[in-house]
C-alpha cells in the first residue's frame, strides 16, 4: 500500500469573506484552518500535498503557508488559471475566473499519479475524516479494469451552516449499500430553511469537496471537461463542478463511489463573520487534547 497524495483546492479569491481566507490565522498560535487540514492528513498517513492555487499569489502563497510544512511533507503546486485548457479552446471575452473546482483538479493531472483525496482549504474538516480517506485510499488500487473506485466523507447539512449568509452545498443520495447515485449542487441555502418541517432536512447528507480518487478521474474529468467547454465554454460565468462531474461517471457506470460516515464536525469561514465561531471551536478542540497548542 503506497501513502496518498492530499490534493488542496486553493485557488479560490475568498470574495465573500473579503480577503485571502486561505492563511488568514484562526487556531490559538496563528494556525490556519489548511495548517490542521496537512497535520490530520499528515498523521493519518499522507505523505504528501499539491496545492492548486493561482500565480498572483505563488510568492505569498509558498511563503506564509507551504514553508511551514517543510521537513514535514513533501509539497508541490500546480497553478490554475483562466487559459488553462485542453487545445483547441480558449477563454471567452468578458471571462474574469477559472472554471471552477473541476477545472482545480483537471489542472493537477500531470501532477498527481497515485490515489489522492481533494479538499478545499478553506474547510475544516476534522482527523476522523481523513483517517477514514487514508484507509480507503491505501487499500484502493490505483487502476481499475471496470468502474473506478472513488470514496467521499458526507456530513450533516446542519453542521455545515453559515448565520451569517446563503451557502452551496452537493445534496447527496446514497442506495441501500452505501454507495452515491448523485450530487445535485444546490446554491442559497440558509440556516432558516433547515430543520424539521423545512426546505431540508438537517440530516441531509451534503458534500463539502472532501473526496478519495484514483488517477482514473483524470481520465472522465478530461472528457466531461471539453464536453463542457463545447457546450458552455463561451458563457463568462459558467462552471466546471467536481461534484457534478463525478456524478456523471456514475451514471455513464465508470465509477463507483462510496460514502463515508464520519464523526468529525465541519466548519469554514465563507464569510468573515463566521470567523470568531471557527477560532472558538479550534480552541476548544486544543482544550480538550485533539490538537496540540501549536501544530508547527
Amino acid at each position: 500500500m503506497s501513502s496518498p497524495t492530499l490534493l488542496v483546492l486553493a485557488a479560490g479569491m475568498g470574495s465573500r469573506y473579503g480577503g485571502l481566507k486561505q492563511i488568514d490565522p484562526v487556531g490559538p498560535s496563528g494556525e490556519t484552518v489548511l495548517d490542521y487540514a496537512v497535520f490530520d492528513a499528515l498523521r493519518a498517513g499522507f505523505s504528501r500535498v499539491v496545492f492548486v492555487i493561482r500565480r498572483d499569489f505563488e510568492e505569498l502563497f509558498r511563503s506564509q503557508i507551504g514553508a511551514r510544512y517543510a521537513g514535514k511533507i513533501s509539497v508541490d503546486y500546480v497553478f490554475q488559471s483562466l487559459d488553462a485548457l485542453p487545445a483547441g479552446y480558449a477563454p471567452p471575452i468578458g471571462r474574469e475566473k477559472p472554471w471552477g473546482t473541476g477545472h482545480a483538479v483537471w489542472c493537477a493531472r500531470d501532477a498527481v499519479k497515485e490515489n489522492f483525496a481533494v479538499i478545499n482549504a478553506d474547510d475544516f474538516y476534522g482527523a476522523d475524516s481523513f483517517a477514514r480517506l487514508a484507509a480507503f485510499l491505501m487499500a484502493a488500487p490505483a487502476k481499475a479494469e471496470t468502474a473506478s473506485a472513488f470514496a467521499i466523507v458526507g456530513f450533516r447539512m446542519a453542521n455545515t451552516l453559515s448565520e451569517h449568509g446563503a451557502v452551496s452545498r452537493g445534496l447527496c443520495a446514497t442506495d441501500e449499500t452505501g454507495y452515491l447515485t448523485s450530487i445535485v449542487e444546490t446554491h442559497g441555502i440558509t440556516a432558516a430553511e433547515v430543520g424539521p418541517g423545512r426546505r431540508y432536512a438537517g440530516e441531509t447528507i451534503v458534500s463539502m469537496n472532501c473526496w478519495g480518487f484514483t488517477p482514473n478521474l483524470f481520465a472522465g474529468l478530461d472528457v466531461q471537461f471539453r464536453e463542457f467547454l463545447a457546450a458552455r465554454g463561451t458563457e463568462p460565468k459558467a462552471e466546471f463542478y467536481l461534484p457534478g462531474s463525478v456524478s456523471t461517471m456514475i451514471g455513464r457506470g465508470e465509477a463507483t463511489v462510496r460514502m463515508l460516515p464520519t464523526e468529525s464536525s465541519w466548519f469554514g469561514v465563507t464569510y468573515r463573520e463566521d470567523k470568531p465561531r471557527v477560532q472558538a471551536a479550534l480552541l476548544a478542540l486544543v482544550e480538550a487534547g485533539r490538537y496540540p497548542a501549536r501544530l508547527w
